[in-house]
């Protein structure tokens, strides 16, 4: 009884900060501001967003090596290249695909779309138009992280401090959330794969580019999905085992 009351009590705060969050979201990703002419005037984004189709597939600016290894990792899952992909299907496998699709790399030039197209997927969730599976997104930008250079946190706790709605929740294992981390091309962070400490813990504290690589990497709450974006060249950044789709 016990346990049934305490499961109860988690999904009512679950359902009361998702519904903050959405709140939050909505009115943080609803305007645009864009254009000279249009200087400090917003515009509604689903008003004025235009359709991009992202491809999967690509490797404009990504190192052979690279590019070569992504696309090993690819030829894993029978995909055809090349398939225009909504942006809100992003996430969404097809009975094609032998795996499902939890962290996705996105590259495209400065200006092309990719933080707009970050704020459209993030708009139309907390809306409810899309993903109604998802519990909880989170979008980031490197170049907030990157004010958090030096310090030490937890999961938890860097989710908190950017999202207050999500407060009273203090693990996230039991919800489906996907992290946005968009401008991988502006990180100052120091992001090492190879020799930053393997870390599990979602509640004990660390440096952030410890939290990130073990958050991309799926040590750190592997159920989550991890959708970054970058100009071409700060792909290689990102290890290719630890990206499941290539999109630009």
């Amino acid at each position: 009884m016990m346990k049934e009351e305490t499961l109860a009590h988690t999904q009512t705060l679950a359902v009361q900060c998702k519904q903050k969050l959405r709140s939050y979201l909505k009115e943080k990703f609803r305007c645009l501001f864009e254009g000279i002419a249009k200087a400090g005037q917003p515009s509604l984004l689903n008003e004025v967003y235009t359709e991009l189709f992202l491809t999967e597939g690509g490797s404009g600016g990504v190192n052979k090596e690279h590019e070569i290894r992504l696309i090993e990792i690819a030829s894993r899952k029978p995909i055809k290249k090349d398939i225009p992909i909504k942006c809100e299907d992003i996430f969404k496998t097809t009975s094609k695909q032998a795996l499902p699709i939890s962290r996705i790399l996105t590259t495209g030039v400065a200006g092309i779309g990719k933080t707009v197209l970050t704020h459209k997927f993030t708009l139309d969730w907390a809306e409810g138009k899309a993903n109604p599976d998802i519990d909880f997104t989170f979008p980031f930008t490197f170049r907030e992280l990157n004010l958090l250079e030096g310090k030490t946190l937890s999961l938890v706790e860097l989710v908190h401090q950017f999202f207050i709605e999500t407060k009273k929740i203090c693990n996230f294992d039991k919800f489906q959330v996907i992290f946005i981390l968009d401008g991988l091309d502006e990180c100052r962070l120091r992001l090492d794969f190879h020799n930053d400490v393997t870390w599990t813990n979602v509640n004990t504290p660390t440096s952030v580019n410890v939290l990130l690589t073990n958050l991309i990497r799926g040590n750190l709450l592997p159920s989550a999905r991890i959708w970054i974006t970058t100009r071409p060249a700060a792909a290689n950044q990102i290890p290719a085992e630890c990206v499941d789709m290539l999109t630009e």
